[in-house]
């Protein structure tokens, strides 16, 4: 697929003026107000992976009203002093899969949180293991459509605010330093991490690779392709509910959160994307952190020949050398 969005030097002063609500700090502050009721964590259980140099545990936390959440933790064998952890979220349709595929950051010396998907872990992968009990509001059967007409009733608001929670549950883990948690992941799992960068502030650091839900309305215009499909293909068939499902769109809009940010970040974009277009990402990357007075470190990789992997091996090379920086580590990562 050729490059079809805007140029790159036209990416790079892409602000366009954000579609939100004027509710949209009050509908998260509520949001997430009722999911803090109960003690984040519900089981912490050792597992048997085969792997010698990883420790892991299947993690059972309360997300969305409560609701159990799973998710592997894993730390490098043998360290007990606590380390910086890096929470991840997976791609759309995607859950937590088998514990051993995602090795990377256990790998550089961190503790690793992979959280499942509620209601996901159908279309690839190795499966999910939570389910989402909301999912019967009136919607396709995608999550991107599930509860459409109302903000209330949507998938992501379910989401999100599990994503926020893991930020909880990772803190609340053994062996980890709190004050050093990162939110990380790309696609959907890109989408999430910005969110969370929005939501929690003193998230230590952000990593949004090909991030979804970013420059939503535009990202309708330009493509058919992925969760946006499901979207037009939902609108195509009830004709008039564009404003309904505007307004719950709204306040899933990641340029929203991002202007909210405080913490460092690190964007990673395909020109060539067709599933979530390169415009959205550079909407969120300019408008970092615009509301909160901070000035953090950011950058943003751009890959003109590639598409929705983003950069795929080489961007997460560049995460790996560039959190090593911002957390203050030494040459070595963070060993026993």
């Amino acid at each position: 697929m050729p490059a079809f969005d805007l140029t790159l030097s036209e990416l790079e002063c892409h602000r366009p003026c954000p579609d939100e609500p004027d509710d949209f700090d009050a509908f998260w502050q509520s949001t997430l107000k009722e999911a803090s009721g109960a003690e984040v964590l519900e089981s912490v259980r050792p597992v048997e992976t085969g792997l010698r140099l990883t420790e892991t545990w299947d993690v059972t936390f309360r997300g969305f009203a409560g609701d159990p959440v799973r998710a592997w933790f894993s730390r490098p064998a043998g360290v007990r002093r606590p380390l910086p952890a890096v929470v991840e979220y997976a791609g759309y349709g995607r859950g937590r899969g088998l514990p051993h595929e995602r090795l990377t950051w256990v790998g550089a010396g961190y503790a690793h949180l992979l959280m499942d998907n509620r209601g996901q872990g159908d279309q690839y992968g190795s499966g999910g293991a939570t389910p989402d009990p909301h999912a019967g509001a009136p919607g396709g059967p995608g999550p991107a459509v599930r509860g459409l007409l109302d903000p209330r009733d949507h998938h992501y608001r379910r989401l999100i605010t599990d994503a926020v929670r893991a930020v909880a549950a990772a803190r609340a883990l053994p062996g980890v330093d709190p004050a050093r948690t990162v939110a990380a992941g790309s696609s959907q799992g890109g989408g999430l991490a910005l969110a969370v960068a929005g939501l929690v502030p003193d998230l230590a650091a952000a990593l949004v690779t090909a991030p979804l839900l970013c420059g939503i309305r535009r990202a309708l215009d330009l493509t058919d392709a992925g969760p946006y499909g499901e979207i037009a293909a939902y609108l195509a068939v009830h004709r008039g509910a564009e404003r309904a499902a505007y307004r719950t769109l709204s306040y899933l809009e990641g340029v929203s959160f991002a202007r909210r940010a405080h913490a460092p970040a690190h964007f990673g974009v395909g020109l060539r994307d067709t599933v979530c277009p390169p415009s959205g990402a550079y909407a969120a990357f300019n408008r970092y952190a615009e509301l909160t007075g901070a000035d953090p470190r950011r950058e943003i990789h751009a890959y003109p020949f590639n598409g929705h992997e983003g950069g795929d091996a080489v961007q997460v090379r560049r995460q790996l050398l560039w959190l090593r920086e911002v957390l203050g580590e030494a040459e070595g990562g963070a060993g026993a």
